[in-house]
């Protein structure tokens, strides 16, 4: 069996790559599959998976061993030949341990949730592709408003975009929901600096695409034409967690 820092550190470059493939541009995964990118994509998500399932064994071990140790430490505390301090110790790397353990299992239903996401997205594309033109602008608008499996939901949006056309959609949120649009960057931010994007001409709202709100301000910017990129969770080097970013996808800095 490979070295468990071999096998940290491969799966460490391994969700670098995917992450940095993924972040190429701010993009959706349909985007990928016309690019060519998407099977890149599912193959680096694939051997990700496999270095993580190869440390998931290692931890399990080491979580068993500690175990193991734990128990023996309390035995001795108990007799009073160990220091209590010990067992806290003991406790605490456990603790370590089991959390580490967990954030493995959670890599690896991650990755059957990004691979699962890229096909249906592929499958869409190609549905795309297949409608005629005169039907792609209705296909397009119905897309992110049908698309329950996918993390990234895009609307590429006929409209004309620019900071300077907030306020409409800040007044149509206000008017329905009596509250300000939860807007959590407008323009630049020092998340988007750390993340390498230009976020200048775009906003980020503090809103799941799933929930009443963000349905219907999704349904507003599509009979408006205003692109927008959906994100259902977070999307490692890309999105920090669900938010609705109105404004054409963030290049590269």
């Amino acid at each position: 069996m490979k070295d468990h820092k071999q096998i940290l550190m491969l799966a460490i470059l391994i969700l670098l790559f995917a992450s940095g493939a993924a972040k190429a541009q701010v993009i959706s995964v349909a985007d990928k599959t016309e690019t060519g990118e998407a099977s890149t994509l599912i193959a680096a998500t694939e051997q990700f998976k496999a270095s993580s399932g190869e440390l998931l064994a290692i931890q399990e071990s080491e979580v068993d061993k500690a175990t193991e140790q734990l128990v023996e430490l309390r035995g001795l505390v108990e007799e009073g030949l160990v220091a209590r301090v010990e067992l806290e110790a003991g406790e605490q790397k456990l603790a370590e341990l089991r959390a580490q353990l967990e954030a493995t299992r959670k890599h690896i239903a991650d990755s059957d949730q990004q691979i699962s996401a890229i096909q249906t997205e592929q499958e869409s594309a190609k549905e795309l592709a297949a409608t005629p033109k005169s039907q792609v602008r209705l296909v397009s608008k119905q897309y992110a408003a049908f698309s329950p499996t996918a993390t990234i939901l895009r609307f590429s949006g006929a409209g004309a975009w620019s900071l300077g056309s907030l306020s409409s959609v800040e007044s149509f949120f206000r008017n329905t929901f009596g509250r300000s649009l939860p807007t959590s960057a407008v323009g630049q931010s020092a998340t988007h600096n750390r993340l390498g994007y230009d976020h200048r001409q775009a906003v980020d709202v503090a809103l799941h695409p799933d929930s009443a709100e963000g349905k219907s301000l999704i349904n507003y910017l599509q009979s408006q034409g205003i692109p927008f990129l959906a994100f259902r969770a977070a999307v490692p080097g890309v999105a920090t967690g669900p938010h609705i970013h109105i404004g054409r996808p963030s290049s590269r800095i």
